[in-house]
């Protein structure tokens, strides 16, 4: 069953090169289950019983389902639809004596180095002005487009005593012969079936083109692109779609930003989750009290991935708790509150683990090295409820290319079933 799931979840990663595509991908698979998309500038008219989802940005989604009017709460799971990658600027193209490249800069914190000497292709969203109207297009050239190339080891004999690279020098990606008269922007407008002068906005991203794989001699890894965040993207809606619950709202929350620091209006730290929150309870017909009540009873779940114990490097972690790809999902801890786990949020997660048979195992930073943060934190700062921070073991976080376990894809979708259906 591990293989057939990590197909299908690998599947899904490849057809989600942006966020935007994340969040077309996650519609489509909730239309498909009936859920009702809703907009935040109409009126909503809530019942029990419904299953709902509402977008912003076209980059972040947050979907639900209200049990009954009197529910007790909310079991919420967060995750991101952001990578890191190249972003293209506002005017991307670059005509050298020689060749064309592409002006980028970085999204996110960046491991620059398998960036380079592979396939890359360019995807995201454009808006189009038609007459007083303006529309959003999704767009995929899904062609190698781009190439990063690395310095030959004779120009730079150092180069594998390491280097510190500039973003603007050597990180822009050839994509011509100076000679050639094709444009980006041409093959964008032609890719969305649109006239190239009716283009008046673009978010466009970098990504490589290397498909998703199942590796290692029993088949025990998967390696992708995106595999923070989509993992839990993915495997969270699968547990969602598969809950029964009949005491809680359900509500799955994918956020974008993350990777930038959710400070914009569709990231974590923005109004999103808590206006939605602040409706349902309106809808229903529910008092201030009741409001305040369902706050104390909810809970929610940070869905990020974790550091995985690399075996060369066995001095960046902690010497007592280190995860291991395909042992079970990953409670994270910090003691500077950069995940929200504590005593209390933990010991729910250990509950439902242990009585859904789910294996787990606890990821700390090591006492000198900082460590990242993910969206919990940040989310509790609007919705201030009982939160812990989880995710799966991966290696390589942040490259273009990461490595995590088959077995620990089923792990979490199970989880997400269970909290759900508590």
């Amino acid at each position: 069953m591990s293989r057939e799931y990590a197909k299908e979840v690998l599947n899904l990663i490849d057809k989600s090169p942006t966020a935007y595509h994340v969040i077309e991908n996650v519609k489509y698979i909730l239309d498909a289950a009936d859920f009702t998309g809703l907009r935040e500038s109409e009126i909503w008219k809530l019942e029990a019983g419904g299953k709902y989802y509402v977008t912003r940005n076209d980059s972040s989604i947050i979907a639900f389902t209200i049990p009954k009017p009197d529910y007790k709460g909310f079991r919420i799971i967060a995750s991101h639809s952001d990578s890191p990658c190249p972003k293209l600027k506002e005017d991307p193209e670059m005509r050298g004596k020689d060749y064309v490249r592409l002006n980028v800069e970085k999204y996110g914190g960046m491991l620059l180095a398998p960036w380079f000497d592979r396939p890359l292709s360019v995807a995201g969203r454009i808006v189009v002005r038609d007459g007083d109207e303006i529309r959003q297009e999704l767009v995929n050239l899904d062609k190698d487009i781009a190439v990063i190339p690395s310095l030959a080891i004779h120009m730079n004999r150092e180069a594998n005593k390491g280097y510190s690279y500039s973003f603007q020098k050597d990180m822009l990606p050839i994509v011509g012969t100076s000679e050639g008269d094709r444009s980006i922007m041409s093959l964008v407008a032609e890719k969305a079936g649109v006239e190239e002068k009716s283009i008046i906005g673009k978010d466009l991203y970098m990504y490589i083109r290397d498909k998703g794989t199942i590796w290692g001699t029993n088949d025990e890894f998967i390696g992708s692109s995106r595999l923070d965040d989509q993992e839990c993207v993915w495997c969270t809606l699968s547990g969602f779609a598969l809950a029964e619950n009949s005491e809680y709202v359900k509500m799955l929350c994918v956020f974008d930003n993350e990777e930038v620091g959710s400070r914009t209006k569709q990231g974590a730290d923005s109004s999103f989750l808590e206006s939605l929150i602040d409706r349902i309870n309106d809808n229903l017909g529910r008092s201030r009290e009741e409001y305040y009540t369902a706050y104390a009873n909810s809970f929610m779940i940070s869905a990020d991935n974790a550091h995985a114990f690399h075996p060369a490097h066995a001095d960046k972690y902690d010497p007592v708790q280190s995860p291991k790809m395909n042992e079970g999902i990953v409670i994270k801890f910090s003691a500077r509150q950069s995940y929200t786990t504590d005593a209390v949020s933990a010991a729910f997660v250990r509950m439902i683990c242990d009585d859904s048979n789910i294996p787990y195992q606890i990821f700390v930073n090591h006492s000198d090295e900082p460590g990242g943060s993910t969206l919990g934190n940040i989310s509790n700062s609007h919705v201030s409820i009982n939160t812990a921070d989880i995710g799966l073991a991966q290696l390589a976080m942040h490259s273009s290319f990461e490595t995590a376990g088959i077995k620990d894809l089923e792990f979490l979708r199970d989880f997400a079933e269970a909290f759900y259906s508590i």
